[in-house]
């Protein structure tokens, strides 16, 4: 099959039988970091992934001087997301949507990159950093206005070339010495990126549409994630419980191995490109 032109024996076999599980059905996705690693962008755990421990939602909350620093790095983070490019996967989950095999994508990355792509429906299971909401009226902001202010209110800010970007936008910043923290424009209030922190629940009623998104589903495709966050392993117990075909496509294990009707231990890019092309022509 021309579509699996280029893999080794080993993972041709193993992409073929993917083919096979999910031929002929309405296949709902579920997308995480690794999804992502081809256009620039870390994943966790993979080589490049930062070392930092992440921002919590109680930090965040709770310091003035950590909110200084996650602001800092968030905005440099956020220019580097902004100059990020899909790259073939996220056009192979778009393509494998407007052929009408693919139901949408539940992505717990917050780039935006399947958007951009040309995806239409997507579940940002952790949000997104193209907003900016304020925690006290409610008042949404676009990050791309929001960014021009905090340049403006900070001429010193650059992007840092030598910047280490973390999957969630944000990034290690020298200093946050003297940095004017961006407030409501409205009410004056503290304002916060739409996304999910660590120690942050996802809002039940985004992960409702992601179970929506399975129960409407024939297969489940799991793409580019380890599955250690426990709303991507929900949403496989629940096509586990419908008998349903799940082929996981990631490099290195994932909590979900021993569940998958199918485990192809390749790039995402390579893989979905693969699934694109052989999957309208097996209907």
């Amino acid at each position: 099959m021309s579509a699996l032109v280029g893999f080794d024996p080993q993972t041709t076999a193993m992409v073929g039988r993917a083919i096979d599980a999910l031929a002929g059905r309405r296949v709902a996705i579920v997308t995480g970091a690794g999804v992502s690693t081809d256009s620039g962008i870390p994943d966790y755990r993979g080589k490049g992934a930062p070392t930092r421990t992440p921002m919590t939602v109680d930090q965040f909350y709770a310091s003035d001087a950590a909110r200084r620093r996650y602001w800092v790095g968030s905005h440099l983070g956020w220019r580097a997301f902004a100059a990020a490019q899909p790259n073939a996967g996220h056009e192979a989950i778009a393509d494998l949507e407007a052929s009408g095999i693919a139901t949408g994508v539940i992505t717990q990355n917050v780039d935006g990159l399947h958007v951009r792509a040309g995806s239409r429906r997507v579940v940002e299971l952790h949000g997104t950093m193209r907003r900016v909401f304020c925690t006290h009226c409610g008042q949404v902001f676009d990050r791309r206005d929001l960014a021009v202010r905090v340049e403006r209110e900070n001429p010193w800010i650059g992007v840092d070339e030598d910047v280490i970007l973390g999957p969630d936008g944000d990034v290690s910043p020298e200093t946050a010495d003297g940095f004017r923290v961006p407030d409501c424009s409205v009410c004056g209030g503290m304002l916060k990126p739409d996304v999910v922190f660590f120690g942050e629940f996802i809002p039940a009623e985004k992960f409702r549409e992601a179970e929506q998104l399975v129960q409407t589903s024939e297969a489940l495709i799991v793409a580019g994630s380890s599955l250690v966050v426990n709303s991507g392993i929900r949403l496989v117990e629940r096509a586990r419980r419908r008998k349903l075909p799940v082929v996981i496509l990631n490099r290195g294990a994932t909590r979900a191995d021993g569940k998958a009707t199918v485990k192809v231990d390749a790039g995402t890019s390579e893989v979905l490109s693969a699934l694109a092309v052989a999957l309208p022509a097996a209907r």
